[in-house]
């Protein structure tokens, strides 16, 4: 069974606008990779638009997409989050926060209203977004001795595998990046030459 370890995400932030009866949707969207990254941009924003009614959002995260949550903060529920979310689904994204903040305009839109605010906000981001490929992967450790560099290095190039941190001591050791597809061919071609762990 191939392994799918490529998945679409955004480059860097973007952001979109709504107006309807004197509301301001204003909608953040912002490449993330962690729930500690969200929770951060999350505070940052509600310094930032302090006087704002709702700072409503949605996110999804990992290369399959299975880490996502959405919220109405304090908007009618179901008005806000989903709406959010369902647009990021929509344009097939993962590892991406879409944050929608709300002025209030004085005049209350129902929520058909909210809800075509909140999507057509996170619809006109995600149009200002650059859309890149990302491949999914683990990052290993190898140890090994100098004796096993050539086969070592060998490997590294062949895998095209990104690699950080070396130290060719009495022991070399270095840090690659493994794309999840050669996760196991790398680990056949490693075995006999040097030590790994994932990290």
């Amino acid at each position: 069974m191939e392994i799918q370890d490529t998945y679409r995400s955004i480059a860097a932030p973007g952001e979109g606008l709504f107006k309807d009866n004197g509301s301001r949707f204003i909608a953040l969207a912002y490449p993330v990779e962690t729930e500690d990254q969200v929770k951060e941009i999350l505070s940052a924003l509600r310094k930032e638009y302090h006087d704002a009614r709702h700072h409503c959002y949605a996110y999804r995260l990992g290369h399959l997409g299975d880490r996502f949550r959405s919220s109405d903060d304090g908007e009618p529920s179901g008005s806000a989050g989903r709406p959010i979310l369902g647009q990021i689904d929509s344009a097939g994204l993962s590892d991406i926060l879409v944050v929608v903040v709300r002025y209030f305009g004085g005049i209350k839109l129902g929520i058909p209203g909210l809800i075509r605010a909140y999507k057509t906000s996170t619809s006109d981001a995600l149009d200002h977004c650059q859309v890149v490929e990302k491949v999914a992967g683990k990052v290993f450790r190898i140890t090994f001795e100098y004796l096993s560099m050539n086969s070592v290095m060998k490997t590294v190039k062949e895998l095209e595998l990104p690699q950080w941190d070396q130290d060719f001591g009495v022991r070399c050791a270095l840090t690659v990046r493994v794309r999840l597809s050669l996760v196991d061919e790398f680990a056949k071609r490693m075995e006999s030459v040097a030590e790994f762990e994932e990290l």
